[in-house]
């Protein structure tokens, strides 16, 4: 299983929780909320990351990772303040090159629940 490098985030990331459920409608404003899926991996996370100033080579191998998974392939990353590693997904991210070897990555990682 491919694993994030270990390159620190900057302070400041963003978690998320976005429960699996289902809601039901029904009359005179009553709303009926169920679990979906198993309760243990009903509630993923989804972290807001990113990388500030960080020299292009860092920039580099960060890109060249998310690039080679491709937005499907899972990876292991551990978040700072986690006490164990997860399994995440990254659709979507974006450099910017701030100054001459220096650049900035964003990345939204989405945790699944996969072997």
């Amino acid at each position: 299983m491919p694993t994030f490098p270990n390159i620190n985030p900057s302070f400041g990331l963003q978690k998320r929780s976005k429960p699996n459920t289902i809601k039901v409608k029904l009359g005179d404003g009553y709303e009926q909320r169920l679990i979906f899926g198993l309760p243990a991996k009903q509630n993923p996370k989804i972290f807001s990351l990113k990388w500030e100033n960080i020299t292009e080579t860092e920039a580099d191998t960060i890109e060249t990772f998310l690039d080679a998974r491709n937005g499907v392939e899972n990876f292991d990353y551990q978040p700072p303040g986690e006490s164990s590693t997860s399994k995440f997904v990254c659709e979507e991210w974006d450099k910017q090159i701030n100054f001459a070897d220096r650049a900035t990555i964003k990345a939204v990682f989405r945790e699944v629940f996969e072997p």
